[in-house]
């Protein structure tokens, strides 16, 4: 594994080169371009890998593209999923490419061919589109072709002299581990407009940790609104592979941020067959109804968007929806989201889900979605934290965990927005790797916590009329200072007496001065 030094290292150049070729364009705009150009380069080398299958004596960027036969094409699109002749790997086309007058459009072309090359096999649906935001005739490059091209070259080479390892494993943790450093910065320097689709890897890995606790095993894991695929990854990260057997399905409503999300999970070595991103508005048309029920769900939807709600009479018997009774407000869509994860959870599953704080105590059709799910005891805990973790937002968030499976009818409330559970740092707070251990832990415990953690019968539940606010029922420390009355009485005594004693030494030297003064007429 490579150093933390290195790895920095490694991020300080490739953020260097992100901002330095983008001159005066803006970074959030000129993003796609990195992206892409680093996506580009990673399948190029894996796929080359792949056809020379360790044989030393071939080096497939150096093969002429006639020697690639129709077998061999449809052999290693079926395997890996698309194709790339040698002349279009990422080495040889930037090796030319300042010397390239055409080379936007033979980029563009080069992408529409490894797109087209899993047209009408089972990878094409994970392979189109992933270029399409890579545009190299984009006015964001540069006014004339000849402006492209140079700023086109500048990005290739830029991407080229980064030295990710020589290993096919390193490559592939340090890859995926820069893009997603690359993601992080744009997301937080372009504030709301970036953070919106990133959550940053510290609250991804409690969320995974939390959504798959006590799992030995898990079916596939899923994320009704994806993003750029993190918290999907964390839960790689955190578990062997074999763990999830099925793969990784997500679905996503923006174009932009549903490529990230596929080339994420080929950049984090998912093949293909294992994941299965999807386009599309997860509350109107989901696209997962045949994949479901799934083991483990985490989620970060977005806060309180509108949504059609009951403008749409049919919602109302939809099977996400019917049981609840109630469809959630037209202006605050975050039940819906959670109502739409519980229909897709297993008996035996979890989902962990970022929810914001308003929805566990306000009223009206939340407080009866918020009745449904108590009732049927689908609430297992919600946590508390710390504000400031996101970027674009210094809301302190809460984590909705839900289960089919709860051992009794009990929901645990944790406070984890104190001082102690997170660090300080320049523009965000983080959970440390013993913060998250620690709220997984009180977690596992279902034990009570003073000032942290409790956990709450249902009567006592029902008897608040379904408040599930976690300051209602976990007591705040009393930091208000402790006074001792007594000592308090007598030092207000001694003061009193000073004041008095002062005043009669005034008094006396006012009347000695009085008496010696000299009336003149």
């Amino acid at each position: 594994m490579t150093s933390t030094k290195q790895r920095d290292e490694l991020h300080a150049a490739i953020w260097g080169i992100a901002n330095e070729v983008r001159g005066a364009v803006d970074g959030w705009d000129f993003k796609q371009f990195v992206l892409g150009a680093l996506f580009y380069r990673f399948i190029s080398e894996h796929f080359a890998s792949y056809m020379e299958a360790g044989d030393p004596d071939v080096t497939y960027a150096k093969l002429p593209d006639e020697d690639i036969s129709p077998e061999v094409k449809e052999d290693a699109v079926k395997t890996k999923g698309y194709f790339i002749y040698p002349s279009q790997l990422f080495v040889n086309v930037t090796h030319e490419a300042h010397r390239n007058p055409d080379l936007n459009v033979q980029l563009r072309q080069i992408f529409d061919a490894i797109e087209g090359s899993a047209a009408g096999y089972p990878s094409e649906a994970d392979i189109k589109g992933l270029f399409a935001d890579f545009d190299t005739t984009s006015n964001r490059l540069g006014n004339s072709v000849e402006e492209k091209n140079r700023r086109l070259a500048a990005v290739l080479t830029g991407v080229a002299s980064l030295d990710f390892g020589d290993t096919e494993q390193h490559e592939i943790d340090l890859f995926g581990d820069a893009y997603e450093f690359l993601i992080s910065n744009y997301a937080a320097n372009a504030g709301k407009s970036g953070g919106e689709f990133f959550t940053p890897q510290n609250v991804s890995k409690l969320i995974a940790r939390l959504a798959m606790h006590g799992l030995d095993r898990v079916n596939k894991i899923y994320d009704p609104a994806c993003g750029s695929g993190s918290l999907l990854l964390q839960a790689k990260r955190q578990f062997d592979a074999h763990q999830i057997e099925e793969g990784f399905f997500g679905q996503e409503i923006n174009h932009t941020t549903y490529n990230l999300a596929r080339m994420n999970m080929f950049l984090h070595g998912i093949n293909y067959d294992k994941f299965d991103i999807k386009l599309g508005d997860t509350l109107l048309d989901p696209k997962h109804n045949y994949e479901k029920p799934f083991d483990a769900i985490v989620s970060n939807p977005p806060y309180s968007v509108k949504w059609v709600g009951d403008k749409d009479p049919t919602l109302i018997n939809d099977d996400r929806f019917a049981p609840a009774g109630v469809l959630p407000p037209n202006s605050k869509a975050d039940f819906a989201f959670i109502l739409h994860a519980l229909h897709y959870l297993s008996g035996s599953g979890r989902a962990a889900i970022v929810s914001f704080p308003g929805i566990f105590y306000r009223g009206g059709r939340e407080q009866k979605i918020r009745k449904y799910l108590v009732d049927n005891n689908f609430v297992e805990t919600i946590i508390a934290l710390p504000p400031n973790l996101f970027y674009g937002t210094s809301i302190a968030v809460n984590i909705l965990v839900l289960s089919k499976h709860k051992a009794d009818d009990k929901i645990q409330f944790i406070d984890a927005s104190g001082e102690e559970f997170y660090k300080k740092e320049t523009n965000n707070n983080v959970l440390t790797e013993e913060h998250i251990a620690r709220i997984v832990q009180i977690f596992a415990d279902k034990e009570p916590v003073a000032h942290v953690a409790t956990s709450v019968p249902y009567a006592e539940i029902v008897e608040n009329d379904y408040n599930l606010s976690v300051t209602s029922y976990v007591e705040p420390e009393d930091q208000t200072e402790e006074i001792d009355i007594d000592l308090l009485q007598c030092e207000i005594a001694e003061t009193v007496a000073r004041i008095n004693e002062l005043r009669s030494n005034i008094d006396a030297i006012v009347k000695e001065i009085g008496g010696k003064v000299e009336v003149r007429s």
